[in-house]
């Protein structure tokens, strides 16, 4: 009952003129559990997706503090911050930067951020949400076919793309602080949204209790993992349906950094818990050479040099070295909260 009342006043605080019943909306065979396929409170579109925003240049920005989050996006030379105060009361911000159409689509629940392209069959289009969720993530819509997705699976889950896979992009997660200090000419989008909202003001911090440390939930998950606090924030690597994790909290060195092999595949982890950021990238490059990496302390956002010589950014951009310019190659991977890892890849190993 104490549950059904939070949803309700949440659904109260964050709505706006959604569809009441947005499974209505999303008829049709599902991929997922139809039974599982829960409304969120708000109706289709009750929480606005921003498509768009006005951003201004991070050095006169003033309102984020050092120590907030944001989402950070790379485009040849061009770099934008999405502040996780302005994705948490709109989840989806649709954007255009460097000749990319790209959706950011951040999920407060799961405490998961992922990079879309905004074209569908040829198209661009904008993504919103649908304001159904689905192991308590994100369920976003395109536009274009009106087909849902589901943001952790990273797949069309309903309508004419079922079963299609949008292209990524890789997103990082850090504090404000350091994002300015790697890319002090930056942008990032600014609360002028030209929606009435309690930017700074956290939306899911209930009865006293910060929903992003506290171990409660508020929807049920389909598989209740306990080796991890709820809560923590892993990064994790997804292929066909597998899963393995890495602890932020364990990343204690001033760059930690992992080899390890997933699925055949080998692969480079590396982050920092205290500057709260973790990347995964290929460590084999196209052409089939293996790299080995080193950390490089106190350069950011160059982390790690090869053996070859090429020192390599955040990005999996060489920047300088004998490969300039080339890049690692990317991976499904992206930080979120153990419950969520747990319930939508059961079993997921946890990488040391």
């Amino acid at each position: 009952m104490k549950q059904l009342l939070t949803i309700c006043i949440l659904g109260l605080l964050l709505s706006s003129c959604g569809e009441d019943n947005p499974r209505a909306l999303f008829d049709g065979d599902w991929s997922i559990p139809r039974d599982d396929v829960l409304s969120g409170g708000p109706g289709v579109d009750g929480i606005p997706a921003l498509t768009n925003p006005e951003v201004e240049a991070a050095a006169s920005s003033s309102f984020l503090t050092d120590d907030e989050l944001i989402v950070g996006f790379k485009v040849g030379n061009e770099t934008r911050a999405y502040p996780h105060e302005i994705l948490d009361w709109h989840e989806i911000i649709n954007d255009d930067i460097g000749g990319k159409s790209i959706a950011i689509n951040y999920c407060p629940l799961t405490g998961t951020a992922l990079g879309w392209s905004r074209e569908i069959e040829g198209d661009i289009t904008t993504f919103g949400v649908s304001g159904l969720l689905y192991n308590s993530n994100l369920i976003p819509y395109d536009r274009k076919t009106s087909s849902a997705w589901s943001q952790m699976l990273v797949e069309s889950v309903n309508g004419d793309l079922i079963g299609e896979r949008p292209e990524t992009y890789q997103v990082f997660e850090t504090t404000w602080g350091t994002w300015k200090r790697m890319y002090p000419e930056s942008t990032v989008v600014t609360r002028n949204t030209g929606i009435d909202r309690s930017y700074g003001i956290f939306p899911y911090f209930i009865g006293g209790r910060d929903y992003r440390n506290d171990s409660f939930l508020l929807f049920p998950v389909d598989v209740e993992d306990n080796r991890l606090h709820n809560k923590e924030r892993v990064v994790g690597i997804i292929d066909d349906g597998d899963a393995k994790t890495y602890r932020l909290s364990q990343m204690t060195d001033e760059v930690a950094l992992i080899h390890d092999v997933f699925k055949g595949t080998p692969i480079v982890v590396f982050g920092n818990d205290i500057d709260n950021y973790a990347m995964i990238f290929q460590s084999v490059l196209a052409d089939g050479t293996q790299l080995e990496f080193r950390p490089i302390p106190r350069s950011l956002p160059v982390v790690m040099e090869d053996n070859e010589g090429t020192r390599w950014n955040v990005f999996g951009e060489a920047v300088s070295g004998p490969r300039e310019g080339e890049k690692l190659l990317p991976t499904q991977s992206f930080i979120g909260y153990w419950f969520s890892w747990g319930t939508f890849y059961p079993g997921a190993e946890i990488g040391n």
